[in-house]
């Protein structure tokens, strides 16, 4: 046989896409930081104690805190008025039933909320709840309106 040639090795693979920048504290891109952030009240609670220089990830972070308090009060306000009604005669067999599936949509409403701003997060987009939104970002900024 000839002299043969050994055949070179490939080239490397070009570089991966880039993923953003980098939470200063978590070391996770800040777009998942973020998205983490939005499970309600506790991981608000986690990120915001943990990420102290990441605005965008402290910003989901406030937003999920409140927006966790907030559906803990709406259900404890469901719970009382689906209790009132069953307590009013008759109440149990036609309000009881109404009311649970105007608890159902509450529920509803409020998971379909959660999904868009786990998105609007991981799309890197600073989305602000209804009502819930500016509060957080006051917060966040140090009380400026």
């Amino acid at each position: 046989m000839p002299d043969q040639e050994p055949i070179p090795p490939p080239p490397p693979p070009p570089p991966g896409p880039e993923l953003g920048p980098k939470s200063t504290s978590t070391g996770l891109p800040s777009n998942v930081a973020a998205a983490l952030a939005c499970i309600p009240l506790i991981g608000g609670i986690i990120f915001y104690i943990v990420e102290k220089q990441d605005g965008f990830v402290r910003f989901y972070a406030m937003q999920s805190i409140i927006f966790g308090i907030g559906c803990f009060v709406i259900y404890i306000g469901c719970a009382i008025v689906y209790g009132l009604f069953r307590a009013l005669p008759g109440g149990e067999w036609f309000f009881g039933p109404l009311w649970y599936f105007v608890w159902r949509l509450i529920i509803l409403a409020l998971f379909v909320l959660f999904v868009v701003t786990v998105v609007k997060a991981l799309t890197n987009v600073r989305w602000e709840m209804p009502y819930i939104g500016p509060m957080a970002r006051k917060q966040v900024e140090g009380g400026a309106a």
